[in-house]
């Protein structure tokens, strides 16, 4: 693995890319909890795509505090639109996770020929009063386990919790954890619908959607309602996984990407 360093938004914010893996490239949007929970995951992709996984603004190392120089939504897919640019990348597969996939998503929708195919792994971005979206922001400790995973102990879990045993680093990784959910948490709360239901109907490249059965956060009936709305969509459910699909069964949401992404 590389990483590439960008100073972008008029050199005012320091972006961290990681990139690994060889082939045709693909860009991979992380959710609220950070890039590095995702590694294992990233890695099995790197075997078949050269994968470009960029930080968000604020969570890259140095420079926590680069999120205040984006102010909204539309600053936001503006700045990744500068991102795909610099990268040079040409209408590459573009696949994002919970937060990930709701910019993922509106990406597509703004800049349909910015992406050949997307995969959105359990994304946010759309409402509905009878199945609201969970605020994982606010879940307390003993909650946020069985809420995020199906198997709140098993190893997924565990990994993704886990902390160094160090007295520093265990408090900088600790505060890295919740930074990131801050850095993210900003262009979402009150509400995760900045408007993508207004433009998803413009997706139109191929879509798969792929949604944990136990997800606590936000339910599977919102994989029908993301469906419903991208015309070259379809679903699939992963049992035994809940919000993180990806780390509890990362071999399978492996192989379902790379079968899409080759078909």
């Amino acid at each position: 693995m590389s990483v590439r360093r960008l100073k972008l938004w008029q050199d005012k914010i320091a972006t961290e890319v990681e990139i690994a893996g060889s082939g045709n490239p693909l860009v991979f949007l992380h959710g609220p909890w950070g890039l590095p929970v995702n590694r294992p995951f990233l890695d099995l992709l790197a075997e078949s795509h050269c994968v470009y996984a960029p930080k968000h603004p604020g969570t890259s190392q140095g420079d926590s505090e680069a999120v205040h120089q984006i102010d909204d939504w539309w600053d936001l897919i503006v700045y990744y639109g500068e991102l795909f640019d610099r990268l040079e990348l040409s209408a590459p597969a573009l696949v994002g996770h919970s937060f990930g996939g709701m910019l993922a998503c509106e990406i597509a929708a703004t800049v349909p020929a910015a992406a050949s195919r997307l995969v959105l792994i359990d994304p946010i971005g759309l409402w509905r009063e009878d199945v609201p979206v969970r605020n994982w922001m606010l879940l307390p400790e003993d909650e946020r386990r069985r809420v995020l995973f199906a198997e709140p102990a098993g190893v997924a879990a565990q990994q993704f919790f886990s902390l160094p045993a160090e007295g520093e680093a265990r408090i900088e990784a600790q505060a890295a954890f919740v930074w990131a959910q801050a850095c993210t948490g900003k262009f979402v709360w009150p509400i995760p619908d900045k408007g993508l239901k207004k433009h998803i109907h413009r997706v139109a490249m191929p879509t798969l959607i792929i949604w944990g059965c136990a997800d606590g956060v936000i339910a599977p009936a919102y994989a029908e309602e993301f469906a419903r709305r991208i015309p070259k969509s379809r679903v699939e459910l992963i049992d035994g996984t809940g919000h993180l699909p990806h780390l509890e069964q990362t071999k399978r949401v492996v192989q379902l990407v790379n079968e899409f992404l080759k078909s």
